[in-house]
């Protein structure tokens, strides 16, 4: 039987989702992509689920993108078109991301690392665009590069198929924090835990709502999310948290 190609764990609120090809680099397969869209089902399935934390099997990538070969004969526009799918599918997600970069991060990969809401990494990883050095050119992933970083900045890694350290990445906003190696695993966990206790129904709703007034003009997108704070204030959540405040206890969230 062949082996996963994504694992998915669940413990104390955080859900990980594990591209589990290292021999590959954890490159994208057709196969790791249906996967990696499965495991976001399984994850909005689990109410117990506060946050997903994606990454790559083993430290030396955490995703090297596409892996073309893999996907035989088939059309490899059909399978980015999957990939565009699973972007996608991250953008709409109801529960907060955030990408575990212990290895190097390049091509596809970084479409993973920019639809996450954070992304810490790891100081000796390299992170970027190197699709034209191999006649290519990084079409769905540029997308997210400039609602991430400035438009110069974001060309010149694109244009000269920069692999960037990960405390360049960190400073024109590629990644959310460069991390040392020796502290990693410790500061992640700790980041984890401490989105899994906050409000999850807020949250959820907060994430959404964000994603849907990110193309909005100013006008419509406060009316937007002005209804959103009022979806919000309904929950038992927002009830029990302003209870919980008054009382000087912690909160017992319901995730409703």
């Amino acid at each position: 039987m062949a082996e996963d190609e994504v694992l998915f764990q669940v413990a104390r609120g955080v859900a990980r989702v594990t591209i589990n090809r290292p021999a590959s680099r954890n490159a994208l397969s057709a196969r790791t992509i249906a996967e990696l869209g499965g495991a976001l089902d399984r994850a909005e399935a689990d109410h117990q689920v506060r946050v997903v934390c994606i990454t790559g099997a083993g430290d030396r990538s955490f995703c090297a993108g596409a892996d073309l070969a893999s996907m035989g004969g088939g059309d490899p526009v059909d399978a980015m078109r999957a990939y565009a799918g699973l972007l996608k599918r991250m953008n709409r997600f109801s529960r907060p991301l955030v990408a575990r970069v212990a290895g190097h991060c390049m091509g596809g990969g970084m479409g993973l690392l920019l639809s996450c809401d954070m992304a810490y990494a790891r100081e000796s990883v390299r992170v970027g665009t190197p699709e034209l050095d191999v006649g290519l050119f990084p079409m769905m992933i540029g997308a997210l590069i400039f609602r991430n970083v400035g438009r110069k900045k974001g060309l010149e890694m694109i244009f000269r198929a920069q692999k960037l350290t990960a405390s360049r990445a960190e400073e024109i906003g590629l990644i959310t924090r460069c991390i040392p190696d020796d502290t990693f695993d410790e500061e992640v966990d700790e980041a984890l835990a401490d989105v899994a206790a906050k409000a999850p129904a807020a949250a959820s709703i907060g994430r959404l709502a964000l994603a849907e007034v990110a193309d909005m003009g100013l006008d419509e997108a406060l009316d937007l999310l002005c209804q959103r704070l009022g979806q919000v204030l309904a929950t038992e959540d927002a009830t029990e948290g302003l209870m919980a405040f008054m009382q000087k206890r912690k909160p017992r969230w319901k995730g409703r």
